[in-house]
């Protein structure tokens, strides 16, 4: 992979395995200096799978409950120092200094370590730079220290890419209220608080006259575009981002801000069980539901190359991108005057007859 991130520094959250642990992978290996973000929760979000990845030292009480302050922006770092490679001697602050120069061991499960500090690991053995930071970027909390790290480590902060998310799987009838609630919560507060704190840093970037060129992916899903049967609290969360990503892309483009969505199909730990025909790993060729084939495309939207594009939504599958054209006006009628119902649905069904008939929902 080409080194197009030199000098980057990204964000990802829920990288501790699936597709945000290949996104920041492949971010490192583009030479950008990766934050890795990741609670160690199961797959329905509960702890004790893995246990909380290790929170930042660097986060302070007085700074615990703050957004980035952008008055004091330039305080958390010397200034000559902004754009420096990270001192040594304080590179590793943010881990067990027992464990901080541990290389990853192939044979080890999952299990005996936190799954962002063992992803820092495999970066650093294969020479890049990350920090693991294992705070609720669903909280304000923890989204403003999760944006600290960034700035606290490496002195600026290029890309977020929001990736973290969990299920809880039941249809309609059957779902519970907290069940709903956990779900939305994860998914779309948990792009909502980081995307904010990161905003803010960049605003006051901008106001600065040092207007960035920042970077947002926001990880949506196909269940959000069409809807998925047994996953109605996925897709309304999945849903919500995409119209979370054409706000926010209107309102900081003006500060150098781009911000695009992926609706990627890959294998990980909330799909190998629910699609688990579709996602089995091939015994030989080409592995079309690895989530390394996404992180690419990711890793270009993350980047300066990308310039131009933004408020966009790609669907990403194996070999596949596919740019995703969203709601647009169809067949349409005007009456210039109140309908009867009985006017109004005579017309419905004379525009119906010459509209795109929709995509099905996955289930259905």
């Amino acid at each position: 992979m080409s080194r197009m991130c030199e000098g980057r520094v990204a964000v990802v959250t829920g990288a501790g395995r699936g597709l945000g642990r290949a996104h920041a992978l492949a971010f490192a290996a583009a030479g950008a200096k990766v934050v890795v973000n990741d609670l160690g929760v199961g797959l329905d979000g509960t702890p004790g799978a893995d246990g909380p990845a290790g929170q930042v030292a660097a986060e302070s009480p007085a700074r615990r409950d703050t957004t980035v302050d952008p008055a004091r922006r330039d305080t958390t770092v010397d200034p000559a120092r902004r754009d420096a490679t990270v001192d040594p001697a304080r590179r590793d602050a943010t881990v067990d200094p027992a464990r901080r120069d541990a290389t990853v061991d192939p044979a080890r499960p999952d299990t005996t370590v936190d799954p962002a500090l063992r992803v820092v690991e495999e970066i650093r053995a294969a020479g890049g730079e990350a920090i693991a930071h294992g705070g609720d970027v669903a909280t304000s909390d923890g989204a403003a220290s999760l944006v600290a790290a960034a700035l606290d480590t490496y002195g600026r902060l290029d890309t977020l890419v929001n990736n973290a998310g969990f299920l809880r799987d039941r249809m309609l009838v059957n779902l519970d209220e907290d069940d709903w609630d956990a779900v939305v919560r994860v998914h779309l507060k948990g792009h909502f608080l980081p995307l904010k704190h990161a905003a803010a840093h960049w605003r006051a970037e901008a106001k600065a006259g040092r207007t960035p060129a920042a970077r947002i992916v926001n990880t949506s899903s196909g269940a959000g575009l069409l809807g998925s049967v047994g996953q109605s609290n996925y897709s309304a969360a999945k849903a919500g981002i995409v119209g979370l990503t054409l706000v926010a892309a209107a309102e900081l483009a003006r500060y150098g801000v781009q911000v695009n969505a992926i609706a990627p199909a890959a294998r990980t730990r909330m799909t190998e069980r629910t699609f688990a025909d579709t996602m089995t790993a091939p015994g030989s060729g080409f592995d079309a539901m690895a989530p390394e084939n996404v992180s690419p495309l990711v890793v270009w939207l993350g980047a300066d190359a990308s310039t131009g594009v933004t408020g966009r939504v790609f669907e990403t599958e194996g070999g596949r991108i596919t740019v995703m054209e969203g709601w647009r006006a169809g067949p349409t009628a005007d009456k210039e005057a109140r309908w009867t119902p009985e006017e109004a649905g005579e017309t419905a069904l004379k525009l119906l007859g010459r509209a795109k008939v929709p995509g099905r929902a996955y289930g259905a």
